[in-house]
């Protein structure tokens, strides 16, 4: 503690989220966030205010999204601003998934008193950071006492097409694509639990940045809508259980190609330096979460955006699934939240 400049008053040189009080810490937060010319009411009153019109035509798009301490993010291994790009980026994915743009963000965090009040601050920086490389802002949200740090963001947009791109709509003879880095946030959360969060490798340096703070491809969403895709997921689950989703969805069954899906070289380096073999680098590909690499399904006569990379096809059977090179996949498939 010191003294303040009057004298008669101590002041925390530190101050928690508890000593600061509500009101000067949403403040100190929105004071980091920008606007646009939409936003006519921002942060710092009841609600929100956004005049869409003639800016975003298309239908409105809403998702919302939840990150737990512990759970998704540790704050040993993830810095502040890296979690708000995750919650950010996680709720935008879904926005881009749909064939949409987003453009607005609603924040909520739960937070014990003891959490340094620069943290949340940072927080606020790394949400601004992907609000601004995503085209967004960030228009208000809640701040609430809590045991552990839960962060809930929701998301709006829309569309660029008359109707959205839903899980559902995959056809027999469709092909099958995904946009690039599969595997890169399994290999950095491998090498977070190896020990290694502070790697001098510029190769895996760059694999724990993409766990840490995902870089999901937004425009993808809307040129795979704009080309026709008939069916859209992020992969924040893994790539074989998302797959399942759009089959499952569909009722058809999603055969990839091995060949199409085989560990990059930067995989295959992370698997070597922690021990592992080319087949682990594989199943980072397969089953590793928190990508959110958008995987669609296109008409065969559809131009595929230069994003994406064709991956499979779809085929009829009798039971909805994933295939791998014409065989069913036993495997586990991705992430489970209640495993």
């Amino acid at each position: 503690m010191k003294l303040g400049t009057s004298g008669e008053q101590p002041v925390d040189s530190d101050p928690t989220v508890g000593t600061l009080g509500e009101d000067p810490l949403v403040a100190g937060v929105i004071g980091r966030y920008p606007s646009a010319p939409w936003l006519t009411v921002g942060p710092g009153d009841d609600a929100a205010v956004l005049d869409l019109s003639g800016r975003f035509p298309g239908p409105l798009i809403a998702c919302t999204d939840t990150i737990v301490e512990g759970q998704d993010f540790r704050r040993d291994w993830s810095t502040a601003r890296d979690i708000g790009i995750k919650i950010a980026a996680q709720n935008f994915a879904d926005v881009a998934a749909m064939g949409g743009r987003p453009h607005t963000l609603l924040v909520s965090l739960t937070t014990p008193a003891d959490v340094p009040a620069a943290w949340a601050n940072e927080l606020a920086d790394g949400l601004a950071a992907e609000c601004s490389r995503a085209g967004a802002v960030v228009a208000g949200g809640d701040v609430s006492a809590g045991s552990e740090i839960v962060i809930v963001g929701t998301a709006l947009g829309t569309l660029v097409t008359p109707r959205a791109v839903l899980r559902s709509g995959a056809s027999v003879g469709d092909v099958v694509a995904v946009t690039g880095g599969s595997g890169r946030s399994a290999a950095g959360w491998a090498l977070l639990r190896a020990g290694q969060g502070t790697a001098a490798d510029p190769v895996l340096a760059a694999l724990l940045s993409e766990h840490r703070a995902p870089v999901p491809p937004y425009p993808a969403g809307v040129e795979a809508a704009l080309a026709g895709a008939s069916a859209m997921i992020d992969t924040s689950d893994g790539l074989v259980r998302d797959a399942l989703r759009i089959a499952t969805s569909s009722q058809v069954v999603l055969d990839l190609s091995p060949s199409a899906l085989l560990p990059s070289a930067d995989l295959l380096h992370a698997a070597s330096e922690l021990g592992l073999t080319p087949a682990d680098a594989q199943e980072w590909v397969l089953t590793g979460g928190e990508d959110h690499a958008l995987l669609a399904c296109f008409p065969p006569d559809a131009r595929i955006p230069a994003q994406f990379s064709v991956i499979g096809e779809v085929r009829a059977a009798s039971e909805a699934g994933v295939w791998l090179g014409g065989e069913p996949f036993t495997g586990e498939g991705g992430w489970r939240h209640w495993a």
